[in-house]
Parts: C-alpha cells; sequence; structure tokens
C-alpha cells in the first residue's frame, strides 16, 4: 500500500470532484483529468460548480487539475468517475466509461491500480474494461496492472452523509487486486470498506441499492394513484406502517423520481439479463410506473383545474422547482422537465421558477413566480416553496396548488379552508 503516492481522478462531476478534493487532503498527491474545458477552466479560477462544494474547498485544495490525459503517467492509481446514463430508448450508454478507459490506458505504467468508480451493469469490467485495458497499454490486468470497482455512492444535498463517511465495498478478481483496493479506499474514506468477492459482485451491488429504491418508490407510487381513487390518505397510512419496528421501510410518492441513480441504474441490469436470456419483468414494471407520475401529476392539476371550470390550455400556472431533488442545483434526470414538456403541450401558461436554476427560470423570485397565477405544481420540495401558506397564496389570488412533493402535508387543512383547491400525490 505504501506505494500508492498518487492518484489520477478521471472525471471531476459529482462523484469525482469530491474524491479529488478527499484525497489531496488525505496527503495523497492528486490529478484531477476532465475533457470538459469549462470545468477545468472553473477550477483554474478556484470557482466550484457543485454545491455541495466551495469555492473554498478548491482554493484550499494541493490537487491539480487538467484535461490532459497523459498526466496518468504520473498517478500509482487511477480513479474513473464518469457518469453512465441511459438514452431517451433507455439502453445503457457505457460511451463514456469506454472514453476515459481508452484515454488513460496508453499512458499507465506497470504497477498502477486502475478503479472503476462509474455505476455499471455487471461484467462491464470484465467484458469492456479489462480487454480496453490490455489492448491500448499493452499489459496484463491481474498480473502487470490491477483494476478493482468500488462503485460510487453519494447524496448530494445531504449534511450528514458524504463522500467521506458513506461505507463503501470493493469488488476484484484477485485477493492482491483487491487488498490493494481495499487499503486504498480505507485510508481515504472514514467508513467501512466491505471486500466483494468479484468484479462482477460489485457491480451487483450499486445496481441492487438503486433497483430495490425503484421498486419500492414504485409501490407507493402506485398506493398514490389507488388511493387517490380510494380517498385515502397514504401518506398518513405509511406513518402508521412505520411505527412496525421490523420489516416495513417507508419510501414516499412523488410526482416522479430523478437524479443519476434511481431512474437509471435499473435499466443496466434489465438489459445485461435481457442479452444473457431472462427478463426482467418486475424491475421493468416499477420503471413504468414511476415514470408514469409526471403524467398523473399534470391529471391532477386538470381534475382541479375543472372544480372550477378551468381549462389548463392558457391557464397561468407556476412550474415550482426544475431539480431532481430538495435544495440542490442538480436536474439530471428531473421529472421537473417531463411535467414542464407535458404542461407546455397541453398549452398553458407557464411560469417558471427554481431558485437554484435562474438562468432556466422565467422569473427571479417566488413572490413574482406566484403573482397572476391561478395554479401552482410543485415538481421539487426546495426550503423557500415551504414558505407558501394560505395567506400567501390567497393574496396572489392562487386558487389550485398540486403539491408534487407532498410538502404542504400540515397546512394543507388551512389551504383548503381559506378556498384552495389542494391535491397532493396520494394525500
Amino acid at each position: 500500500m505504501s506505494s500508492i503516492k498518487s492518484i489520477a481522478i478521471v472525471g471531476l462531476g459529482y462523484v469525482g470532484l469530491p474524491i479529488a478534493l478527499l484525497a489531496s487532503k488525505k496527503g495523497y498527491v492528486v490529478f484531477g483529468v476532465d475533457n470538459d474545458q469549462k470545468k477545468i477552466k472553473s477550477l483554474s479560477e478556484k470557482k466550484s460548480y457543485i454545491g455541495d462544494i466551495s469555492d473554498k474547498d478548491i482554493v484550499n485544495t494541493k490537487a491539480i487539475f487538467t484535461d490532459d490525459a497523459s498526466i496518468v503517467k504520473k498517478a500509482d492509481a487511477v480513479i474513473i468517475c464518469v457518469p453512465t446514463p441511459v438514452s431517451p430508448e433507455k439502453i445503457p450508454d457505457l460511451g463514456p466509461v469506454i472514453g476515459a478507459t481508452s484515454a488513460v490506458a496508453p499512458h499507465i505504467t506497470k504497477g498502477t491500480l486502475v478503479v472503476i468508480e462509474s455505476t455499471v451493469n455487471p461484467g462491464v469490467c470484465d467484458e469492456v474494461v479489462t480487454p480496453l485495458l490490455e489492448k491500448l497499454s499493452g499489459m496484463k490486468v491481474g498480473t502487470d496492472i490491477y483494476l478493482a470497482h468500488c462503485p460510487e455512492r453519494i447524496n448530494p444535498g445531504d449534511p450528514k452523509w458524504d463522500v467521506s463517511n458513506i461505507n463503501r465495498v470493493v469488488g476484484a478478481n484477485s485477493k492482491p487486486e483487491l487488498d490493494m483496493a481495499v487499503a486504498l479506499y480505507e485510508s481515504i474514506i472514514d467508513a467501512n470498506i466491505k471486500p466483494m468477492g468479484s468484479l462482477k459482485e460489485a457491480e451487483a451491488v450499486k445496481i441492487v441499492e438503486n433497483s430495490f429504491r425503484n421498486i419500492n418508490i414504485a409501490f407507493v407510487n402506485e398506493l398514490a394513484m389507488s388511493f387517490h381513487k380510494l380517498g385515502i390518505n397514504l401518506e398518513n397510512v405509511i406513518d402508521g406502517a412505520a411505527t412496525k419496528p421490523f420489516a416495513f421501510m417507508a419510501h414516499r410518492p412523488g410526482c416522479g423520481v430523478g437524479g443519476h441513480c434511481i431512474p437509471v441504474d435499473p435499466y443496466y441490469l434489465i438489459e445485461y439479463a435481457h442479452d444473457h436470456g431472462f427478463e426482467h419483468e418486475f424491475l421493468r414494471l416499477a420503471s413504468n410506473i414511476n415514470e408514469s407520475m409526471p403524467r398523473f401529476t399534470v391529471d391532477l392539476l386538470i381534475e382541479s383545474l375543472n372544480k372550477i371550470n378551468m381549462p389548463l390550455k392558457d391557464t397561468k400556472v407556476a412550474l415550482l422547482g426544475l431539480s431532481y431533488k430538495a435544495n440542490v442545483g442538480d436536474g439530471r434526470e428531473s421529472p421537473a422537465k417531463v411535467i414542464k414538456d407535458l404542461l407546455t403541450e397541453a398549452g398553458a401558461d407557464l411560469t417558471i421558477y427554481d431558485p437554484y436554476f435562474i438562468d432556466k427560470s422565467t422569473v427571479k423570485s417566488l413572490d413574482k413566480a406566484l403573482s397572476a397565477v391561478d395554479a401552482i405544481l410543485v415538481a421539487t420540495g426546495h426550503d423557500e416553496f415551504k414558505k407558501i401558506d394560505h395567506k400567501l397564496l390567497n393574496k396572489h389570488g392562487v386558487r389550485v396548488v398540486i403539491d408534487g412533493r407532498n410538502i404542504y402535508r400540515s397546512t394543507k387543512d388551512a389551504m383548503i379552508k381559506s378556498g384552495v383547491i389542494y391535491q397532493g400525490i396520494g394525500v
């Protein structure tokens, strides 16, 4: 382990940049590599482009940032943290992983440890990464160079859990490779590092984690659609079920799932299993249910407007939130985008406001967003939006509230009593 003194982090996004800063803080010589010129320019100017990282963090780091992949020849370990998206047809796109591996492979030296942090389906490290490394480096994986997989775990916007303290798993195909990778992560991260039996096992862990969440969210989202018809408050039912001290884990309904994990990762397993002769019907159904929630939410708006004899077409509607998650400026796979498109297609007179996406908002403040609109649809549960109450709604003449994140559960009765038509997801 003492031979690893320097690390190259390839991909400086939500995963790569935090791990680069952390490794540097732990005493490693760190080279951060990204082919995005805007990111490198921002880092050279000591400016952060990620909400959880301050400009001060960039100023204080000793990490070196560059777009030149050949710098990895100076590193004892290379950690690849590029995104793994899916196409609009939900087909996994391994292009970034292939591109990053191809860029660094010719420059790595004998004895280098390569770690894939990008979320990939089981088999990618064996069937895609290993052949590329061997072909382009001219060396043998497991003998001349070493390969491990440590799937990223990060929770944007979480003040408690960050890259430094979340437990991780590491997999490799030989004990020397596994021991080397486990020791590296134990020296960087202040949490448990669990060794897995193979690369494939480690790859499967992340897919299972997010498929589990996807399935359980789909379950409560389907209940939300059912309970809306049945007149049952689902959130209260979930609170009741959560009093059981075992065998139940509360998940919450909403207008859709977003981010780079839950709506994406299940498709990596679905497609990989399909190619090997198995159909994950349950996973596919869960994804379909979650992807239907933006349409269900817009239908709730139409239903509520009908109660006051208003069509959606030409009605002034404020869409509050573009982020996929509360209090972060991250729009990846956000259901708000789908809701925005549906409202636009329906001919709504749309106002958009998100304090984390001012450049994509049509107004610059919440007050402006509420002014002269008939309805609001909350797609993101930002703290700023939680300040809205019946007095503010009445002041601006807002008649309908569609609460896509159920952030007004405790105040909805006051809204309804004041004459506002309120509808949450299953509430």
